[in-house]
C-alpha cells in the first residue's frame, strides 16, 4: 500500500482517538472542531466557543500531507504527544516534519527535514 494512504490512515487514527479524549473531558463554552479536508491532505483541529465573555478560536492542531507521503505538523498548540502518538501507530520519523520549527533547525529534531 502506498505511504501516503497508510500515513493518511494513521493520522486520521489519531486524531479520531485524540477527538473522543476530549469528547470525555469537555471545556464548557469551548468545542473541539475537526476540519479535514482529505482531497487536498489538510487536517485541523480547531477550539471555537466563548470562555469569561471571551471569544475562542484557534488552532490545536493542523497536519498536512505532502506528495510523498510524509506527515507535515504544522502547528502543535498542545502540550499532548500527538507525534508521539504517530510513531506509536507506526508511523516512521523520517516521515514527520515538524513544520512549526524553522527549516534551519529541522535537522536537530530527529525527524524529518523536508
Amino acid at each position: 500500500m502506498d505511504k501516503a494512504v497508510i500515513n493518511r490512515q494513521i493520522l486520521l487514527e489519531v486524531l479520531h482517538e485524540y477527538l473522543e479524549r476530549r469528547k470525555k473531558n469537555p471545556d464548557d463554552g469551548v468545542q473541539i472542531v475537526p476540519v479535514f479536508d482529505e482531497e487536498h491532505d489538510n487536517y485541523e483541529i480547531k477550539k471555537m466557543g466563548w470562555r469569561n465573555k471571551r471569544r475562542i478560536s484557534f488552532t490545536v492542531f493542523f497536519f498536512s500531507i505532502a506528495n510523498d507521503g510524509k506527515i507535515w505538523v504544522q502547528v502543535n498548540a498542545s502540550d499532548y504527544d500527538i507525534v508521539g502518538d504517530l510513531e506509536e501507530k507506526g508511523v516512521a520519523k523520517s516521515d514527520i516534519v515538524l513544520a512549526f520549527h524553522a527549516p534551519h533547525l529541522r535537522p536537530y529534531t530527529g525527524y524529518a527535514v523536508a
